[in-house]
């Protein structure tokens, strides 16, 4: 168990935390969510004890083990993965390097075979011995393939060493597991490798998470951060949105009744509190009056944008002709003679664990790279506006956010421009601020205004909820479901798929193109699906044997 008691932490003035008291106990799983900026990163490192509270303590039962999520993707650039992993349980891999200390000297003493004897005897009451291999386990299950785990972190890519952390924070079956955004850089294979790790995890977790789908296939529990308190609620994500809104309803409604009763009291007082005869009844209810007491009804922090994409023209029956595209890229092919046709009604999920290959579609389909070989057609009547994962030069520039956006208005006017930067929860002097210098979700929520601005017919969207919180996540996902154009998108976010996405595209290892007109989780559910990969890995083994 770990429990908070009268946690405060004040940053200048400001109180991020006041008086917060709440435990978390075993065999449970915490979602723990909040507003941008109300503290959810920070307070797991109060859990963690890498961050001081100003007042009050952190409480862990004697004996347990901890263990959280790392930030630092460069932090274990020095090692090899396995090791990285095995560091999740630091006690053991201290061990570890004793006794190859121990048993590399070469005038080996008595002192030193005590030693060793008793750092073995550790070592198996850890099951130290199951060390690596419990380790490829956890690789191997969030998608690191065994050839690379043997190799050195510095030679991994973004994602990889995202998993690596991962499996590192899941090692050694810890007594309380704290996680920061764990599914973030995952592919959905290992999103859902991990669900049902923790599903099946029988000790505390604490979770972090922008993913709707995850909280409620993993929580059992739900805290709410909410203007410097925690309040905890039972159940997953979807209870706890559903509990609350019906909460606030019923105290809404139980106000409006009193002020009804409040206003007949008034009026009834007003009639006859000077009359003799009616006095005493006058005198009742002034008492009566004075018991009613309004719910105090705080509204929540949380900020919902506004998100709307309105087609300046409607789009007509040719949209996009793709026919035999190919691309090799570091002699890899990520897209073999990929064909498709998508029409007007069309909102089509990417899938498939090659993020490369997604992102070289969509850049192809823009215009900025070219293809091996192949060809592609945008209907006439199409405009495409176009989300990329990485956005880092479109904000190298030294502009404000209103010029930045007002260039690429087909209305130049301030006001006009200054209306959608509004919706996306820009106000006052925020139009002034260098795009250069806001955060992820600022610049995530500037490129959704460009793209709203823009008025296309075709939104291409690499990864778009990368970066928001929940709020912008769920303004997104129902814009997207409202829009009346054609989507292209590609998401880690498995509601945002299964809500939005009408066809399913998934490209495989080796290139090829799986195409179906379904939702998401029917698709997870095709036996054609899990067929054509299976016959991919027996044909890959073939050939490699």
């Amino acid at each position: 168990m770990i429990s908070a008691n009268n946690v405060t932490l004040r940053i200048g003035k400001k109180a991020l935390f006041e008086d917060v008291n709440i435990k978390f106990t075993e065999g449970n799983c915490y979602g723990l969510i909040g507003a941008n900026g109300a503290g959810k990163s920070t307070f797991l490192k109060i859990l963690s004890e890498q961050l001081e509270p100003t007042n009050g303590d952190i409480v862990i039962t004697s004996g347990q083990r901890l263990s959280f999520l790392q930030q630092d993707h460069f932090k274990y650039d020095a090692y090899g993965v396995l090791d990285t992993v095995i560091m999740g349980n630091s006690r053991l891999y201290e061990i570890m390097k004793e006794k190859d200390a121990i048993y590399a000297k070469e005038d080996f003493s008595d002192e030193d075979g005590i030693r060793a004897s008793e750092l073995e005897a550790e070592f198996a009451d850890m099951n130290g011995w199951d060390a690596e291999t419990d380790a490829a386990v956890l690789l191997n299950g969030l998608g690191i393939e065994t050839g690379l785990h043997f190799a050195s972190m510095r030679d991994l890519s973004g994602p990889q060493k995202v998993k690596v952390l991962l499996a590192q924070a899941l090692f050694g079956n810890p007594d309380i597991l704290l996680l920061d955004e764990p599914t973030n850089h995952l592919d959905l294979d290992a999103i859902a490798w991990l669900e049902e790790f923790l599903i099946n995890f029988e000790n505390t977790v604490i979770v972090v998470s922008h993913d709707r789908y995850f909280l409620n296939k993993v929580c059992t529990h739900i805290a709410d951060i909410d203007y410097a308190k925690i309040q905890l609620y039972a159940g997953n994500y979807d209870f706890w949105y559903e509990s609350t809104q019906l909460l606030v309803k019923q105290m809404k409604e139980a106000n409006k009744k009193k002020e009804e009763k409040i206003k007949e009291l008034q009026d009834f007082i007003s009639r006859f509190s000077a009359n003799a005869s009616k006095s005493k009844q006058a005198t009742s209810r002034k008492k009566a009056l004075e018991k009613i007491q309004l719910d105090d009804i705080k509204p929540s922090s949380r900020k919902y944008p506004y998100i709307a994409f309105k087609p300046e023209r409607e789009i007509g029956n040719d949209v996009l002709s793709v026919e035999n595209l190919s691309k090799t890229i570091d002699g890899v092919k990520i897209l073999d003679n990929i064909s498709f046709i998508a029409g007007r009604e069309d909102k089509i999920a990417f899938v498939g664990g090659n993020e490369l290959a997604k992102t070289a579609l969509f850049k192809i389909l823009m215009g900025e790279m070219e293809p091996d070989s192949g060809s592609f057609k945008w209907g006439v009547t199409t405009s495409q506006a176009y989300f990329p994962k990485d956005s880092a030069r479109e904000f190298d520039t030294e502009d404000t956010i209103v010029d930045w956006l007002t260039q690429y208005s087909p209305v130049k006017d301030v006001t006009y421009v200054r209306g959608f930067l509004g919706r996306m929860l820009f106000g006052g002097d925020d139009g002034v601020k260098k795009v250069k210098v806001l955060s992820g979700g600022e610049k995530v929520r500037c490129l959704l205004s460009k793209m709203m601005i823009s008025e296309s017919n075709v939104l291409l969207m690499d990864e778009p909820t990368n970066h928001l919180d929940m709020e912008s996540i769920t303004a997104l996902n129902n814009g997207l479901i409202r829009f009346s154009g054609v989507v292209l998108f590609t998401s880690h976010d498995h509601q945002f798929v299964q809500t939005i996405a009408n066809r399913i595209m998934e490209i495989i290892p080796g290139g090829t193109l799986i195409d179906k007109i379904t939702t998401y989780d029917e698709y997870l559910e095709s036996d054609e699906t899990a067929r054509k990969r299976q016959i991919y890995t027996i044909d890959n083994q073939d050939s490699d044997n």
